[in-house]
C-alpha cells in the first residue's frame, strides 16, 4: 500500500486505485503535519510500502528515517504544478509511459526523462 503526502491531490488515490494501486493521503491518516521523517517512520510501522511525494527536497530531512526501513521506498514525482484535474491527467499519460516502480530503501524520482 502506498502513502499520498499532503502535497499530492487526494484524488490521486482513486487514479491509483483503478490502476490496481492501494493508496491513502497522509490527512486521511492524521499525519498530515508529520515532518518528513517523522512521516517515512509512522508510513513504514503501519505497512506501507512506498511514499509519494512532490517534495523535492524530501532526500535532505528523510534520507536518516529511510535508512531505518529499507523495505519502504520514496518517490518523488516531478510532475508539472498542476490544477488536479490536468495534474490527475498527467499522471496517468506519464503512468501509461511508464509506471512508477518504488525501491526499496531508496527515494527516487519519476517519471525519468529520457534523453
Amino acid at each position: 500500500m502506498w502513502l499520498l503526502d499532503s502535497n499530492i491531490p487526494k484524488k490521486l488515490t482513486l487514479v491509483l486505485s483503478g490502476l490496481g494501486v492501494q493508496s491513502a493521503t497522509a490527512q486521511s491518516r492524521g499525519w498530515g503535519d508529520l515532518s518528513n521523517g517523522n512521516l517515512v517512520k509512522a508510513a513504514a510501522r503501519a505497512g506501507f510500502s512506498c511514499l509519494v511525494t512532490r517534495d523535492r527536497l524530501f532526500a535532505e530531512s528523510a534520507s536518516g528515517a529511510l535508512r531505518s526501513f529499507p523495505t519502504f521506498g520514496v518517490v518523488v514525482v516531478t510532475l508539472p504544478q498542476l490544477r488536479e484535474p490536468l495534474f490527475l491527467e498527467a499522471f496517468r499519460l506519464a503512468w501509461q509511459r511508464a509506471p512508477i516502480r518504488p525501491v526499496s530503501g531508496e527515494i527516487s524520482s519519476w517519471p525519468v526523462l529520457s534523453l
